[in-house]
This record gives structure tokens, sequence and C-alpha cells, in this order.
């Protein structure tokens, strides 16, 4: 059910209107990710920027070279754990563009989903993205400890917490919160899976950019799926 879920997300990639869906959601992604990035190397910049005026030598000329190849690096490992915040963002932001075209193309007998109050997103995006945020610091303490089993921690916690919020989202377009939570705690196990199939990608830093987009479109099949069975 969860791989038949992702394929028929990743088989809709070339409809327009999921495709127009796909890229702006992308590049809004990348921007965010440059931007964090950047913000960083320029804090890096301006806090280590003639710091290496050594004795007798003078400022060394390959410093900037050196911290310049630092940041970069640097970057590209905050890029995994940034991009866990971002695909939460991005998938609240276009959940409703997303589960329609899905739904449209896949399940065209359904009535039009009611259309969820800004500010309930914007309360459950907030609340979220702080328990995210806590919860992915309290794991960089252990990531250390495990060594090379680091990136399963990181699939693990991450397709917990995204699982949850993508599925919870979803599901309150069609039944409300309160149905959407039971539904939720009754498949808990299947929708943790579903969730490690999103957070795994997020370790490569350009592959995770789609992930908001499919992890929408993957959740809403899900969703549908789960809920006939249960007569939702």
């Amino acid at each position: 059910m969860i791989v038949g879920a992702f394929l028929a997300a990743l088989g809709q990639i070339g409809d327009r209107r999921f495709l127009r869906v796909l890229v702006l959601g992308t590049l809004l992604a990348a921007a965010l990710l440059v931007a964090l990035s950047a913000g960083v190397a320029l804090a890096l910049d301006a806090l280590l920027a003639g710091s290496l005026d050594l004795p007798f030598l003078g400022p060394v000329s390959w410093a900037g070279d050196l911290f310049s190849w630092a940041a970069f690096a640097l970057m590209l490992v905050l890029s995994v754990f940034l991009m866990v915040p971002v695909a939460s963002l991005f998938g609240a932001l276009f959940l409703d563009s997303v589960a329609e075209a899905v739904e449209d193309r896949h399940y065209p007998g359904l009535a039009p989903a009611p259309r969820l109050p800004v500010a309930d997103l914007v309360i459950d995006a907030v609340n979220f993205l702080g328990v995210l945020i806590a919860v992915n610091a309290l794991a960089l303490l252990l990531y250390a400890l495990v060594g090379p089993f680091a990136p399963l921690l990181f699939w693990a916690v991450n397709g917990y917490l995204l699982g949850r919020e993508y599925f919870q989202m979803v599901a309150m377009r069609r039944i409300g919160r309160v149905a959407a939570r039971a539904l939720r705690r009754r498949h808990a196990g299947r929708i943790w899976l579903a969730g490690i199939l999103m957070a795994a990608p997020l370790s490569l830093p350009l592959v995770g950019l789609v992930i908001p987009v499919l992890g929408v479109a993957t959740f809403t099949h899900l969703f549908h799926r789960l809920a006939s069975r249960a007569g939702a």
C-alpha cells in the first residue's frame, strides 16, 4: 500500500497542474535553503575574518579559501537537517493544491474538500515546527553515540514526525481534526513507515527538494486507501 501510494504520486509528475506546483515548491524550498545556508556562511565569515593574523607572519592568505570550503561543507551538512523543517513548511503551504490535483485525477467522484482555515494551518505548522526542531536538536546528541547508525536514527525520528504531520494535514481536509487523529493512531505503524520513505531522501540535499510535494501526494493516496478500508 505504501509503495503503491508513492508510485502513484511519482506517476503524476507529468500532470501539468501537479508539475507546476512541484516546480514552484522545489524552487521556493531551494531558495530558502540557499538563504539559510548563506546566512550561516556570512556568520562564519564575520566571526572568523581576521582571526588568522599570525605573530611574525601576519595574515594568512589562504584563510579565505579555507573558510569558503569549510562553509560550503558545513552548508551541505546543514542542508540535510534544514530540509526537514523546510519539507514540513512547504508541505503545509502546498497542501490543498497538491491534494486537489491528486484527487481530481485518481478520485474524481469526491466532493470538493472544504478549505481549512488559514489560522488553523498556521498554528498547526508553527507548533509542529517547534516540536520538529526540538526533537532534532535532542537527536543531534545521539547521532555521535550511534556512529554509523546515525542515518537510521535520522530516518526513524523524522519519518515518525513527518508521517504524523503529513497524514494529519491530509486527513483533516476530509474528515476533520478529531477523526483524522483517530485514523492516524489506528494506522500509526504504517504511517511511520511511509514517513520514513519520505525522510530518507531528505538525507540527499538536492533530491530532498521534491519531497514536500511528493509527500503530500503520497499521503493523499494513503489516506484515501486507509479511509476506504475503515469506511470513513
